[in-house]
């Protein structure tokens, strides 16, 4: 069983290490400590919290503080121990962690939003905090003076971001299903582009610099690859999870993407290999297959006397069909879908059974994961979720990176 905890690899799935349970409320935000038996989490309850392995092996808050407003985002940057939390009132508040995480200092506020915040990244070589919030607006913050440098406004709530470093490109997902790509500057910003694709919220992102692909979860159960580099306009439609998709993380060095829905469901997904774009639907007024006309073409079901039927479409070809010409469903793994989808009579029968197999392994979380984070480097995840749970994942049998040996039970 995924839920029990064990103290090595048992299978190809992930193993979860260790339980850390006590909060009141959601957690919001879990994130291991690098190098350290440690995590910082932010929670509803008002409480941030960093957690450390004691030699029994439990975990125990090492501090404990208490917000004067619900915990809903937060950043950590280690080099600098300096920690972000965003509020549901809309304020950033920073910290900095001592060296041994037995005490945090209040450095300031900032006031970046005007209602709860969603997402915070902090870039050490500017000096700034840049955040999103739900007053639909992406704001960036002077961390030397606490004033602020810009807004840009959204039509919809921002959800969540993700930033480029080296480029000052910041990349917004918002609750209308769109991505925005924006250039960052000193005191203003301009926008590059927008991403149209899901048909849901975006409720994640992961920027990956090196190869220049952004993915995108959203609440459409749906994952988008962006290939924002090379190949412009590429994209690849990945879908197996079946509630919304709340968590994505790309791992470049094995070319895996690790994502979490609200389901409890954790994929890891091989983008070492060449997919297929899945097709863009067609429009017709009739079958593309058989002819017979859709119900809402009056004139050719006066012309033949015959009832119109429903139009749907084939995942594989994108023809517009009826549904005597797609009777059939597969899965088509190298197209992302790897659940079974509808497709036409024909790409049906040009599927091979080696085309029907996985690209993807699915593994159990066995709670509601709301929020999900990484430490590649040794192959560790944490998740949490409605249940007030966070629990700490050896990765390593199905992510291949190197093992876990920060959290190797004593």
């Amino acid at each position: 069983m995924a839920a029990e905890i064990h103290s090595r690899p048992q299978s190809s799935r992930p193993v979860l290490l260790s339980k850390v349970e006590g909060h009141q409320d959601v957690v919001s935000a879990a994130l291991l400590i690098p190098k350290e038996d440690g995590v910082i989490t932010a929670s509803e309850d008002r409480t941030i919290r960093v957690w450390l392995k004691r030699d029994s092996g439990q975990y125990w808050p090492s501090i404990y503080h208490t917000m004067s407003s619900p915990c809903s985002a937060m950043a950590y940057h280690h080099d600098c121990r300096r920690i972000f939390v965003g509020q549901d009132n809309g304020a950033i508040m920073e910290f900095h962690i001592s060296e041994d995480f037995n005490k945090m200092n209040f450095v300031k506020t900032y006031p970046a939003h005007q209602n709860r915040v969603s997402a915070i990244t902090f870039c050490l070589t500017s000096e700034w905090v840049i955040s999103t919030g739900h007053d639909k607006c992406i704001s960036w913050m002077c961390t030397r003076s606490g004033s602020m440098l810009g807004r840009h406004y959204f039509t919809s709530w921002a959800s969540c971001l993700q930033y480029d470093h080296e480029t000052r490109h910041a990349f917004v997902g918002d609750y209308s299903g769109q991505i925005t790509l924006l250039k960052l500057e000193q005191n203003t910003c301009s926008v590059i582009t927008t991403l149209k694709g899901h048909e849901g919220s975006i409720t994640s992102l992961w920027w990956d610099p090196v190869q220049r692909l952004l993915f995108s979860g959203a609440s459409d159960h749906s994952i988008i690859m962006w290939d924002i580099g090379g190949r412009k306009g590429r994209t690849l439609l990945l879908q197996g999870h079946h509630d919304k998709v709340q968590a994505v993380c790309y791992i470049q060095l094995t070319r895996q993407l690790v994502s979490c829905s609200a389901d409890g469901g954790i994929a890891v997904w091989n983008m070492d290999i060449s997919r297929e774009e899945a097709p863009q639907w067609l429009e017709s007024d009739s079958c593309q297959k058989c002819e017979q006309p859709f119900f809402w073409n009056i004139k050719q079901m006066w012309d033949t006397k015959t009832l119109g039927l429903r139009q749907h479409h084939c995942r594989k070809c994108g023809q517009a069909v009826c549904g005597k010409c797609s009777t059939k469903r597969s899965s088509y793994p190298i197209m992302g879908f790897e659940f079974q989808v509808r497709v036409c009579d024909s790409c049906f029968e040009s599927i091979k059974d080696e085309d029907r197999t996985s690209l993807a392994t699915f593994h159990e979380g066995k709670h509601n994961i709301s929020h999900m984070s990484m430490d590649i480097s040794r192959g560790l995840m944490v998740t949490c979720g409605s249940d007030r749970i966070v629990k700490i994942w050896d990765m390593t049998p199905v992510v291949g990176c190197s093992l876990a040996t920060g959290f190797s039970s004593r």
